[in-house]
């Protein structure tokens, strides 16, 4: 299980909002690299999801993207406690 804080005005940066206009919620890159990366090594997978994260402005640690990317290489269930952060 992973954990990560985010500012309550960029949750829509973690979690798809249909509401907002963000483009780029990680929510979806996750989602999307795991129907299309399972089986695959996770040496693969973890510069994508470090760019997905990049691009979200999150800061996940190096090891809960690995954590990630093991679970999206053996097609396991993958957990994410969020701390949502602000007034």
């Amino acid at each position: 299980m992973g954990e990560i804080s985010v500012d309550r005005r960029q949750l829509d940066h973690l979690l798809a909002d249909s509401a907002s206009g963000y483009a780029a919620p990680y929510q979806e890159a996750f989602a999307a690299l795991a129907d299309s990366h399972r089986g695959r090594p996770v040496e693969t997978i973890v510069p994508l999801l470090r760019a997905a994260a990049e691009e979200a402005l999150l800061g996940f640690t190096p090891a809960d993207l690995l954590d990630q990317a093991r679970a999206i290489s053996s097609g396991a269930p993958y957990q994410l406690r969020i701390r949502v952060t602000g007034r």
